[in-house]
């Protein structure tokens, strides 16, 4: 391939998606709409699927000509999807902006946009067992009571897998429980799933009590939540100090290898990869969801976007993207 070609792409794509924001204050949307056409692939972590699920349908609404094609993984799987299989894909959104920084960047993706937080809680049911005695002060010792189940994600597929197992160090020093996070680890190693919301069956039908995930999917889907406080949580960048004493091993990029993640507060980001078979209409789905009516969308869904979203690889950003966000700030 020309080594020139996927530059130029991009120069190419970003004209006319600037050229389309510009017709869209002379011409009717849906002349605009007209142009941008095919197939828009977006892989995505599974606690995005219900606001990605809302903004592909307004974006159906924008562009009849574009059908989308979403898949939910966890997703360190999702990137994996992309830098091992080599499956094509437009538009990776993922739960942790680590992943497509350490994953995906440079060989495969050019930019990476944090635009959206989210925290750690627990999810349970009326008919979850002690569900009337759990609270924020007790969770972990009704959690390690033998008739208790509780589930969480593979920490070597999902962001939210290696959340829970810091979770758990942040919790054993919060409430002064020295062996508190090996205990936690060690039960219930039956209920560990891919992703996290694959677990959200098991907790409906009564087989788990109780399921460590983000508070956004507890709100999307109406579930009974145990709030855990901002130092145990992963909500608040203020405390990334404190996040970054908890640390998980997950594997690496090469077969064996094994890479040691630390806290931080929970930010997710996206990015148009590459070799997107589609990026005009990969570019004009990122535009959407980052733009006033995505906001709203994350925001409804449970999720706090951020105002605005911040961009690594800034000069490698399309032109058309870069009024919707800011650059990194390198320290």
């Amino acid at each position: 391939m020309d080594p020139l070609r996927p530059a130029l792409t991009w120069t190419l794509c970003a004209a006319a998606m600037v050229h389309l924001v510009g017709c869209q204050r002379c011409q009717p949307a849906a002349a605009v709409g007209q142009r941008i056409s095919g197939e828009l692939v977006i892989f995505h972590a599974g606690s995005l699927a219900v606001p990605l699920r809302e903004a592909a349908r307004e974006f159906g609404g924008r562009y009849p000509n574009v059908v989308v094609r979403m898949e939910a993984a966890g997703s360190r799987d999702s990137a994996r999807k992309i830098c091992d299989l080599g499956r094509p894909c437009d538009v990776m959104a993922s739960a942790d902006y680590r992943v497509i920084e350490e994953l995906l960047m440079p060989a495969h993706a050019d930019f990476n946009i944090r635009f959206a937080a989210n925290e750690m809680a627990i999810a349970f049911t009326s008919r979850s067992r002690l569900a009337q005695e759990i609270t924020s002060d007790n969770w972990y010792d009704l959690l390690l009571r033998p008739e208790v189940r509780f589930g969480r994600a593979d920490p070597n597929r999902d962001p939210c897998g290696y959340r829970t197992e810091m979770l758990f160090q942040l919790a054993e020093r919060h409430y002064g429980r020295p062996g508190l996070a090996a205990k936690l680890l060690a039960k219930d190693q039956r209920f560990i799933r891919p992703k996290e919301t694959d677990l959200l069956a098991l907790l409906e039908s009564g087989e788990i009590d109780y399921l460590f995930i983000y508070r956004s999917v507890i709100h999307q889907h109406r579930l009974s939540m145990v709030a855990l406080p901002d130092e145990v949580n992963l909500k608040s960048p203020a405390l990334d100090e404190l996040y970054r004493t908890a640390s998980a091993q997950v594997t690496g990029g090469a077969p064996g290898e094994l890479v040691s993640r630390r806290g931080e507060a929970i930010v997710y980001s996206l990015t148009v990869c590459r070799n997107a078979p589609n990026p005009p209409a990969a570019l004009a789905f990122v535009a959407l969801l980052l733009g006033p009516e995505g906001r709203l969308i994350i925001s409804r869904n449970g999720q706090q976007p951020l105002d605005p979203p911040i961009a690594d690889g800034w000069q490698r950003l399309p032109e058309a993207l870069k009024p919707l966000c800011r650059p990194v700030e390198k320290p």
